[in-house]
């Protein structure tokens, strides 16, 4: 049994390997950007309106009001990073009915990416909306005693991104495997639908913990209004 995409090696040359990661994340890429194209290439204002651009409408109108109910007044900013983030992991799950794929996030390399990405968006968007000094004096608030934890919480919670959904997909597929050799093939298709449910409900919560996170990083602090006086 398989427990990662990285088992499968296409090509091999020394030190350089195309495994099924790199092409199954590569593949996914190019099914997004043109699967975009297509749906976005004859959007129009008027009231008939393809399926196509119902459907994108309602994604990209629930994805942005996901995003402002966690706390980002403005979600049309963190819209194109975390839509992304939110529709790779979704798209990876649901190509699991194709015979022979095997979604990229069931590896810790694709997870990890992820999870880096987000790290590295989050004190961007930071620094946009605070600026560089007033973001960095996040981390010594209340007292620069705090420095230290600060760092270590950023990088603990990307691991956290990096090793839960890499987890929770992995054991997703080694169940069905598992089912496969001690079970007829009727209760492993069941497992496969569920399997589905619960890649999308992976996809949601990496979605949701990145906007949290940014969310934590571009919350301004002013300071606090002083009490109006007692007569």
């Amino acid at each position: 049994m398989r427990l990662s995409p990285d088992e499968i090696v296409f090509w091999q040359a020394g030190f350089f390997k195309l495994n099924a990661t790199i092409v199954f994340t590569w593949s996914l890429m190019l099914l997004l950007a043109v699967g975009a194209k297509l749906i976005t290439r004859k959007l129009t204002t008027a009231h008939e309106r393809s399926r196509w651009q119902n459907l994108l409408e309602i994604i990209v109108t629930l994805i942005a009001k996901q995003i402002e109910e966690v706390g980002l007044p403005h979600p049309q900013k963190y819209l194109g990073f975390l839509g992304t983030l939110f529709l790779f992991v979704a798209v990876a799950s649901l190509c699991t009915v194709i015979p022979g794929y095997e979604p990229p996030t069931g590896s810790l390399s694709t997870t990890a990416a992820l999870a880096l990405c987000v790290m590295v968006a989050v004190p961007l968007f930071g620094i946009s909306e605070q600026g560089v000094g007033k973001y960095l004096k996040s981390y010594i608030r209340p007292t620069f005693i705090m420095l230290p934890f600060n760092v270590i919480s950023e990088l603990s919670r990307t691991l956290a991104l990096a090793v839960r959904l890499f987890g929770n997909m992995m054991s997703g597929a080694m169940i069905i495997g598992i089912l496969l050799t001690i079970t007829p093939f009727v209760f492993p298709v069941v497992m496969t639908a569920l399997g589905l449910l619960t890649g999308m409900v992976q996809a949601y919560i990496f979605f949701i913990l990145a906007t949290v996170y940014i969310a934590a990083a571009t919350r301004t602090r002013g300071p606090r209004p002083e009490p109006a006086p007692t007569t």
